[in-house]
């Protein structure tokens, strides 16, 4: 056997990345594609797929949590749980989104699934904002199904890539009961990787870099902040014009993504897999891998992590998740709520990315209050400025307080037609899965 070569001359880069990358991005957004899509709008169906966590186990529960940098016992300490008005630890709500449990359905219509086969192909996706509505929370081993549609589909022209289009997409989740836990709504920007390179709108944005100043400002948010837990926060207490306590995340390092997918986000649909079965990935979705600088396939969802591959689509360096920073207001409202109070409505817009050794200072103010329907709600504005004294997103919150005078808020109902579409979808899952049972 010929031992190996260990020259430089045999670590040489071939193809060359740039040539890689090039292929890769040579793709762009065509009226035949948007077109196809709207076919698609109103076809709900059942989610076949198997997230990191197919079940809210308190294992997953407090992974979830610390993945988004959230040490809220009401989310970390079975023991704590008990102690609060839901009698056990309950799951950081956008946990919802990512928890799944494969459901059973009847497929997509063949005519639609074959008219829409490799829609959008190597067009990038960007998840720039989301609208969340729980109706419970998630509780210790609820398992947790899904099932989704697109919403609508808008045409647009941006700075950033030229034309684009965004993508709604609607997600219901529910539990092992047929109770809905909450409803998701994924705002989508679709644009063309070349267009967004050629145009390298961001090309110019520096890295970060921190002094010890810098730090003692970062750490000294840090060392403040504190969930409110069981010190109760009553709505008639509450003002319009109050301030939250400042929230600081980052400053953002591969360690944070690493956290991030530890907790269970980011394995579907795509899906990071090792050796032999990313291997079988490669094969399955070949498009979705690209060679990096050293000639080896590579996820294109390593824009998250690879500042040369996140350069070849347009950006100066790898960047975060939109999720995280939706993630992140849901932290600062809860924290803010205290252990009675519960984030009924979160509506998030990502303006601008957040990169590599960026850093998020959270801000929030109440805007309004109300009763409701025997719930004692108040509404937040929430902000994201990052240490180039930039937006880089901005949030809604609802949250029902307890009232001095009325106690705890119910929990906000479903609506009706709601409940009727996820009862027919459950009700087909427990009849194809008695089937599934009765031929084994």
């Amino acid at each position: 056997m010929t031992p190996p070569d260990r020259t430089a001359a045999a670590l040489e880069i071939t193809p060359e990345p740039e040539e890689e990358f090039a292929k890769a991005t040579d793709y762009a957004l065509t009226d035949e594609d948007l077109e196809r899509a709207k076919l698609l709008i109103g076809v709900n169906t059942a989610s076949r797929q198997r997230e990191l966590y197919s079940v809210a186990t308190p294992d997953a529960i407090r992974n979830w949590a610390l993945g988004c940098g959230d040490d809220n016992p009401l989310y970390t300490d079975e023991e704590y749980g008990p102690t609060t008005r839901w009698g056990t630890q309950i799951g950081h709500g956008t946990m919802a989104g990512h928890v799944k449990t494969p459901m059973l359905g009847d497929p997509m219509p063949a005519e639609i699934k074959a008219q829409t086969k490799s829609l959008f192909r190597g067009v990038h996706v960007f998840v720039s904002g989301g609208t969340w509505e729980w109706f419970r929370p998630v509780r210790p081993d609820d398992r947790i199904f899904s099932f989704a549609g697109e919403e609508s589909l808008e045409v647009k022209r941006s700075e950033f890539a030229g034309r684009s289009a965004v993508q709604v997409r609607r997600d219901v989740a529910l539990d092992q009961h047929g109770d809905v836990i909450g409803v998701y709504r994924i705002l989508r920007i679709l644009t063309e990787r070349k267009t967004a390179r050629e145009r390298g709108k961001n090309a110019a944005i520096e890295p970060a870099h921190y002094s010890d100043e810098d730090y003692e400002r970062i750490d000294a948010i840090y060392q403040s902040e504190r969930p409110r837990g069981a010190e109760k926060r009553f709505w008639e207490d509450v003002t319009i014009g109050d301030q939250l306590p400042p929230m600081v995340k980052g400053p953002l390092t591969t360690t944070e993504i690493i956290a991030f997918h530890a907790g269970g986000y980011g394995f579907v649909p795509y899906g990071l897999r090792a050796s032999r079965v990313g291997y079988r990935n490669r094969k399955r979705i070949a498009p979705f891998y690209v060679r990096n600088e050293q000639g080896i396939y590579d996820v294109a969802q390593r824009v998250h992590w690879d500042s040369q591959w996140a350069r070849a689509i347009g950006n100066p360096m790898a960047y975060d998740y939109g999720v995280m920073r939706q993630c992140w207001f849901y932290h600062h409202v809860s924290d803010w709520a205290g252990d009675d109070g519960f984030i009924e409505k979160l509506a998030d817009s990502i303006r601008k990315f957040n990169y590599m050794g960026d850093t998020q200072f959270l801000s929030g103010e109440v805007v309004a209050k109300r009763e409701e329907a025997g719930r004692y709600l108040v509404d937040l504005q929430l902000r994201m400025i990052n240490q180039r004294d930039l937006e880089t997103a901005h949030a809604t919150a609802t949250v029902s307080l307890p009232s001095r005078s009325a106690g705890l808020s119910p929990l906000p109902p479903t609506p009706l037609d709601l409940e009727r579409q996820t009862a027919t979808m459950f009700a087909r899952h427990n009849e194809l899965l008695a089937e599934q049972r009765a031929a084994r």
